[in-house]
């Protein structure tokens, strides 16, 4: 049963605890109609093809893999994508077709999580650990950046049967993550993240530094061991392009949240 997140009670607005639905296809091809969201988090939800008509979509803030979304029929990725590149001008650079422009983007990733890091170090330990808006605190955003190297460079292009350190963090729609051998409930000392953080930066930059042309246009066999991503030929040059969109985009998440700790809220 659909429960709205805002009633009425004499006449003022009141808000309930809001009601979660978690792990449900209950709303698969659901229609809702005259249905009051208001205030509503939706947050790992699938929302392909949805077809919105007549809704109010006023300070909404929407975070996401956004491909063909059209409002009020324009579609809104290429605008979207233009604007980050003018606020960002250094995401031109994350998106390398060569073997040197590679080392360029990782250098640029490397620059702007080291003045990221230095910014983190100057809040308590506490303050790191912390979520915002329920969101990963910033320790728990680096064991993620810990999972995808490991998936997406030691399991996908080199070919390792068990890269997954204990601490990575996968995203939430990831499954049976224990046959992986990460601890998903861990909770970690900093410096224990940290230091596996910067051996995995360490590994980007070190097979950089050797890569050639033809290393990263190299189609790789499928790893058939537990893990992510799943069996696959894929190109290293293709899986490395992953981890750096993985990294600006997990960046932004962490100076987002950083500037609300540090203000206190």
């Amino acid at each position: 049963m659909w429960v709205p997140t805002r009633a009425k009670r004499g006449g003022e607005a009141y808000h309930p605890p809001m009601t979660r639905y978690e792990g449900s296809d209950q709303f698969r091809e659901a229609e809702l109609v005259d249905v009051d969201m208001s205030r509503a988090v939706f947050r790992e939800v699938d929302l392909s093809e949805v077809r919105m008509r007549g809704v109010l979509l006023t300070g909404a803030d929407i975070d996401g893999d956004i491909r063909g979304l059209r409002l009020n029929g324009v579609e809104v990725a290429p605008l979207v994508e233009a604007e980050l590149d003018r606020r960002h001008p250094e995401r031109a650079q994350l998106r390398p077709t060569t073997a040197g422009g590679m080392r360029t983007a990782w250098a640029v990733v490397e620059s702007f999580w080291a003045a990221t890091m230095q910014r983190a170090g100057r809040l308590p330990e506490a303050d790191l650990h912390r979520s915002v808006d329920e969101e990963w605190s910033f320790a728990q955003t680096l064991r993620h950046l810990v999972f995808v190297t490991d998936a997406w460079l030691s399991h996908a292009v080199l070919g390792e049967a068990r890269p997954f350190h204990p601490l990575g963090l996968p995203a939430a729609f990831h499954t049976g993550t224990e046959a992986y051998g990460v601890d998903t409930s861990a909770q970690p000392e900093l410096a224990d993240v940290v230091a596996a953080r910067a051996e995995r930066v360490a590994s980007v930059r070190d097979f950089l530094a050797a890569a050639t042309q033809a290393d990263l246009d190299q189609v790789r066999p499928a790893n058939p061991a537990p893990g992510w991503p799943p069996p696959q030929p894929r190109t290293a040059a293709s899986c490395l392009r992953v981890i750096l969109n993985e990294e600006w985009t997990h960046h932004q998440f962490a100076v987002r949240d950083l500037a609300v700790v540090e203000a206190g809220r």
